[in-house]
């Protein structure tokens, strides 16, 4: 009879945020599969669980699957854990889990801890449909790309970003979703946990240097669209916009003067300027 392959959630920050059915399992099952066994001893030591760990990351995971598939149906039971939070959500684990369901291995999910819907419930973003979008991807390009196709998005968005990129990011969301309304969700549950709620252009400002980790949610794509219909195309309206601002000897006089004409808010004659000009790079 083969053993049971358990998918444990653990604590985001604060080491108290674990289930007692969690801790229980760690200390029974024969084997713990950690993302980070150096991280998960600092848990495994704070509630005094004494479990052989073996690492499964996303440089391991193709060859050390098969090894655990091989304990698995030979009655051993392990858990698998990730860095932090729920397992599998942009982390390593997802070939473990199908290759045991193929092979007829039980899974059972311990629910508990995730920085998506922590992140998400505390935003105040609707969250009656929602869709976690993970990492935006590392290349500039790519990322552009990513922000494009998430334009219309109907639903709240979720993502994480490193520090060291999310300006950057922040930006080009501003460029192809409009001045949105963004919670940041820094470092949650820990000493220095901190929750942001501004439009994207105010963020940008306020952010200064970022520091830890974070969470994003992203209020829904506005249900009243732009009349882009109305608009000249791209390469005249800037031509429009570059006469009203010699005009005037004011860019943001212009962009009002602009808005005013074709019947948009100052803040939207912006945001589609800005966007015809990243799409013209």
């Amino acid at each position: 009879m083969s053993g049971t392959l358990n998918l444990v959630a653990t604590p985001i920050g604060n080491l108290e945020d674990i289930t007692l059915r969690a801790v229980r399992i760690l200390g029974e099952v024969q084997l713990i599969a950690a993302e980070d066994t150096r991280r998960t001893a600092r848990l495994l030591r704070h509630y005094g669980i004494t479990t052989r760990t073996t690492s499964l990351h996303e440089h391991n995971e193709r060859q050390k699957t098969a090894t655990l598939v091989a304990r698995l149906l030979a009655g051993d039971s392990i858990a698998l854990l990730s860095d932090a939070g729920t397992p599998i959500v942009s982390d390593p684990g997802l070939l473990l889990v199908r290759q045991s369901l193929d092979a007829g291995i039980p899974v059972v999910a311990l629910p508990g801890p995730s920085a998506v819907t922590a992140a998400l419930i505390s935003s105040g973003a609707p969250a009656n449909s929602f869709t976690f979008v993970g990492f935006p991807p590392r290349r500039l390009n790519a990322r552009k790309r990513w922000c494009e196709a998430l334009a219309n998005e109907p639903t709240t968005l979720i993502f994480f970003e490193s520090p060291h990129r999310l300006i950057t990011t922040l930006k080009l969301m501003m460029v192809c979703w409009g001045d949105r309304t963004v919670a940041l969700c820094r470092e949650m549950t820990k000493i220095h946990e901190e929750l942001v709620v501004r439009p994207i252009s105010d963020l940008i400002d306020v952010v200064g240097t970022p520091r830890g980790e974070y969470t994003g949610v992203v209020w829904p794509s506005p249900t009243q669209r732009l009349p882009s219909e109305e608009l000249p195309n791209g390469a005249d309206l800037l031509s429009e916009l570059g006469v009203l601002t010699n005009n005037s000897g004011s860019r943001r006089k212009a962009v009002r003067e602009l808005g005013r004409r074709y019947g948009l808010t100052t803040k939207q004659m912006y945001n589609e300027v800005e966007r015809i000009k990243y799409l013209c790079q």
